[in-house]
């Protein structure tokens, strides 16, 4: 089949599927993405993230994941939102869930499409194909870039002239050659809104992410109790942060998704925070079952919704907070001793203390206690 008409055929099986017109790059020429993960694992920014310095030398080079392919052809799935998310940070006694968590999971439905076409590039090519969707050690966003999808932005996420910062990303590989698209050209310029907007001052530099810091890793990927230093910073948000990307001025180009699976579920966008403090596993599992959110587990998003509670400032939290004083996870526990710290004036805050106190014997949850009663 002629080049031409293979690429006018990949694009209207792209476009059956709801997905971007495919950019396509070999896997030939020079990848520095590699070189520079490695400087991120040696600065330390992965945190808890120990699946990447574990598989970096599978993420070195597309090829690593398979020797043998050739190209790489990168689609996005658009899920732009309706409305501006900064505006959802008002809502403080609600929860603030990130765009990509509000509907279905993505992996599922983006995959099913791409193995679609990539069944149908095998039968025309008669080469092998694999499908990726963020479910494996291969660097999406540098191939992105390298097709000319759009370009790494200064908070290190693909920005795209057609749909600002909402794609999601989803590669084949082949061991076809085939004709290749121009990388894109970086059209950040002076701009840095996305780093000046972070609330928690997660970037180093631009294109520098210390991810330790960064919200969206802390209400997702981090397993332990979260700094202190960060949880004022965090306001509403109990599952990501949308900041860097809402704020980024190519979004005025961006399209809202249609994707019907993708939308947000009946409560998901702003679900109240007094009814998540009362989900236990069961329910937690019932309410966020097919979302994204299942992932974090009940506890590490208790942590979230409590921080949430504690930043709300609303004294109807009180008592739901103080229900979970006696929950079995020493994280919930902390995060209820924190949230009851900003709600209770130091009175009632330091009777409570009396009745809970002696019996905590976690010691990470005992020091909640010790801080709540002597403020800086």
């Amino acid at each position: 089949m002629p080049d031409a008409t293979l690429i006018a055929g990949l694009n209207q099986q792209a476009s059956e599927q709801g997905l971007t017109p495919p950019r396509i790059t070999a896997l030939s020429g020079p990848w520095t993405a590699g070189d520079r993960l490695h400087e991120f694992i040696a600065q330390k920014y992965h945190g808890d993230m120990d699946w990447l310095p574990r598989e970096a030398h599978r993420r070195q080079h597309p090829n690593a994941m398979w020797s043998q392919a050739k190209s790489a052809i990168v689609f996005g799935l658009n899920y732009g939102p309706k409305h501006n998310p900064l505006s959802d940070l008002t809502h403080k006694s609600h929860g603030n869930v990130s765009v990509y968590a509000r509907g279905g999971d993505y992996h599922d439905l983006f995959k099913k499409r791409l193995k679609k076409v990539a069944g149908w590039l095998h039968r025309e090519t008669g080469q092998a194909v694999k499908v990726f969707v963020d479910t494996a050690p291969l660097m999406e966003k540098p191939l992105a870039a390298q097709a000319g999808l759009g370009w790494q932005g200064k908070h290190t996420n693909l920005v795209s002239r057609d749909f600002g910062s909402w794609l999601f990303l989803g590669v084949i590989l082949s061991e076809a050659e085939l004709p290749t698209d121009m990388a894109a050209e970086d059209h950040c310029g002076s701009c840095q809104a996305c780093i000046d907007i972070c609330p928690t001052q997660a970037f180093t530099a631009p294109y520098q992410l210390d991810a330790r810091a960064c919200i969206s890793y802390l209400t997702i990927e981090h397993k332990g109790h979260i700094d202190l230093k960060y949880r004022a910073a965090m306001r509403n948000r109990i599952y990501g942060c949308d900041d860097c990307l809402a704020i980024c001025p190519w979004n005025k180009y961006a399209k809202a998704g249609n994707e019907a699976k993708l939308q947000a579920r009946p409560g998901a966008s702003l679900p109240e925070l007094a009814d998540l403090t009362q989900l236990n596993e069961a329910g937690f599992r019932e309410v966020f079952a097919g979302s994204p959110i299942k992932r974090t587990g009940r506890d590490r998003f208790l942590r979230n919704v409590l921080i949430a509670v504690g930043n709300s400032r609303n004294p109807t939290l009180v008592k739901p907070a103080t229900n979970l004083l006696s929950d079995p996870s020493a994280l919930v526990r902390a995060m209820a001793i924190w949230a009851l710290s900003q709600l209770l004036p130091i009175e009632e805050f330091t009777k409570l203390a009396a009745q809970y106190q002696r019996q905590e014997t976690d010691p990470q949850v005992a020091q909640e206690w010790k801080t709540g009663l002597n403020p800086a």
